[in-house]
């Protein structure tokens, strides 16, 4: 029987792109997005270019309706699930699109030696990063634990969480929860949870800077740090499974105003990668591109 694959966030981009190299290699692939319109529209798309195993379902991250609808989905139609993709994501933050394209930055900038002058173009608030935190952290994770009892039915389970070196832990300035989220074994899912109530609390009082957080997209960073922190809480908690986090690197895609540097065809090949590891592979490891990095 072939390969079933769920892919989030996949209507464009590197979402698009991971369902259509993973149907290049016979994966049937259920392609989810937010907007029925656009992920019919990208299911339709990738069969012209004759990819016939891409099925559409509609799928909103901040409502569990959505996510048991999904799970019932799979469980229906396909009766198990061999690979799980949680690839969307959002920024937490409204931008100057101009004014950002024209700083030309390059990976890492944003927090790097051009913080300042982003500061001025790229504005966070409490709604914005908590919707953040909700898209590209509780939802994956309110998802995965949907989608456990249908990993488990497969002989070769794959958890791809795709993510950020933004996320990595050099750059979370706050030392608590550095010192947390780096506590490899003593990682819990309710102390990652801690982090980023603590950290949302911050964002409330207007603390982010005081209490040293990073000055910008700082709703993003936690949100990624969290994901790669809770995908070290999975991989030990299901040792049969291959769960892995990755970095696509700085593609070009909507998200950054195409001013990455990587095509979508180069950002999706890290995450198709893990997600048709051969068996014995890695688990619990964070990947820049297709190489293993450090948290």
């Amino acid at each position: 029987m072939k390969k079933i694959a769920v892919v989030t966030g996949a209507n464009k981009g590197i979402g698009l792109e991971i369902c259509r190299q993973l149907a290049s290699n016979a994966v049937i692939v259920v392609l989810t997005a937010r907007d029925e319109k656009r992920g019919v529209e990208a299911v339709e798309n990738l069969k012209v270019a004759g990819h016939s195993d891409v099925v559409f379902h509609q799928l909103d991250l901040m409502d569990t309706i959505s996510i048991a609808s999904l799970a019932e989905f799979i469980k229906t139609r396909f009766g198990k699930l061999d690979i799980l993709v949680n690839n969307a994501g959002v920024s937490g933050a409204t931008v100057d699109p101009e004014a950002f394209t024209s700083l030309n930055l390059k990976r890492g900038e944003v927090v790097g030696a051009k913080a300042h002058l982003v500061q001025k173009i790229v504005k966070q608030t409490y709604e914005t990063a908590e919707g953040c935190l909700r898209t590209n952290y509780y939802g994956p994770k309110q998802l995965t634990q949907a989608l456990i009892p249908l990993l488990q039915k497969s002989n070769a389970a794959r958890i791809v969480n795709v993510s950020s070196t933004l996320g990595q832990l050099k750059l979370i300035s706050n030392e608590k929860a550095k010192k947390e989220l780096g506590d490899a074994d003593g990682l819990t899912e309710e102390k990652v949870d801690e982090v980023v109530k603590g950290f949302l609390e911050d964002v409330k009082e207007d603390w982010v800077e005081t209490k040293g957080w990073p000055i910008n997209v700082s709703a993003y960073i936690v949100s990624k740090a969290a994901r790669n922190a809770y995908t070290r809480v999975l991989a030990k908690k299901y040792p049969n499974f291959l769960i892995n986090v990755v970095n696509p690197g700085y593609v070009q895609t909507e998200l950054n105003y195409n001013t990455g540097v990587l095509t979508v065809e180069e950002g999706a090949k890290g995450p198709v990668m893990l997600a048709l590891m051969p068996d014995g592979g890695p688990s619990g490891l964070f990947f820049d591109r297709m190489e293993i990095s450090s948290f």
